[in-house]
C-alpha cells in the first residue's frame, strides 16, 4: 500500500533533525589534556606567526618551548642583543613573511610534530619542528638544537627530493633531521665548497 505525502514528508523532516542534532551535539570537542582545544602544529605556527607580526614579546615566548625560550636567552647573549630583539625576529626566516606562508604536510608522533613551511625568500619548503608542552603545540627549535626532539617522519618535501634522486640512482643519506630543516641550509651550502689552499 503506497504511502501519503503527508507521511512522507514526516519521515523526510524526522531524519533532517536528526542529522541536525547530530551536527550539533555531536561534533562538539573538549581538551581533556588543559590545552588548547584542536591544538596542532599548523594552528600554533599560525599563533606564533600572529604574534610576531604584531610584535607581542609575551605572545611569542608562549608559542615556544621551554628549550626554545632557553635557546633565545643564549643567542641574546652570544649576540649582545636583548632578547626581544632575538624574539622580534622570530627565530626563522619564513616568520619574517609579509603573508602567512603557505604550511602542509603536517606530521605528528607522539608529542612530536613539524609543519612544512614556504619560506618565500628562499623559494624553498622548511621543515618546523614543535613539541606538544604543557598540553599545547610550541615551536620546539631550541629542543633540536639540543637533540631533545625526535622528528616525527620525513617531510613531503624530503620525501620528494629522495624519490627525484632515486630515479637517478643516487638518494643521498640524511644524518641529523631533515635536509631542509631551517638551520640545514648553511652546513650544506659549507659542506660544497673548496678547501682553502
Amino acid at each position: 500500500m503506497p504511502r501519503s505525502k503527508s507521511s512522507i514528508s514526516e519521515i523526510l523532516i524526522t531524519i533532517a533533525v536528526f542529522f541536525i542534532a547530530l551536527n550539533v551535539f555531536g561534533c562538539g570537542s573538549n581538551s581533556a589534556s588543559g590545552g588548547i582545544s584542536n591544538d596542532s602544529p599548523t594552528a600554533a605556527y599560525k599563533r606564533l606567526y600572529a604574534a610576531v607580526k604584531s610584535k607581542d614579546i609575551n605572545a611569542i615566548k608562549k608559542e615556544m618551548s621551554k628549550q626554545s625560550n632557553t635557546l633565545v636567552a643564549g643567542i641574546a647573549a652570544q649576540q649582545k642583543k636583548t632578547v626581544e630583539e632575538i624574539y622580534g625576529n622570530g627565530l626563522t626566516s619564513t616568520l619574517k613573511s609579509d603573508e602567512l606562508p603557505e604550511i602542509r604536510d603536517e606530521r605528528i608522533n607522539g608529542s612530536n610534530g613539524a609543519v612544512e613551511v614556504y619560506n618565500n625568500s628562499e623559494h624553498k619548503w622548511n621543515d618546523i619542528p614543535f613539541i606538544l608542552e604543557d598540553g599545547q603545540w610550541k615551536l620546539a627549535l631550541g629542543d633540536a638544537f639540543a637533540n631533545k626532539y625526535t622528528w616525527p617522519g620525513k617531510g613531503r618535501d624530503q620525501r620528494e627530493k629522495e624519490a627525484a634522486n632515486a630515479l637517478n640512482n643516487s638518494a643521498p643519506a640524511v644524518a641529523n633531521g631533515p635536509a631542509n630543516a631551517p638551520w640545514a641550509n648553511s652546513a650544506a651550502k659549507n659542506a660544497n665548497m673548496p678547501a682553502n689552499k
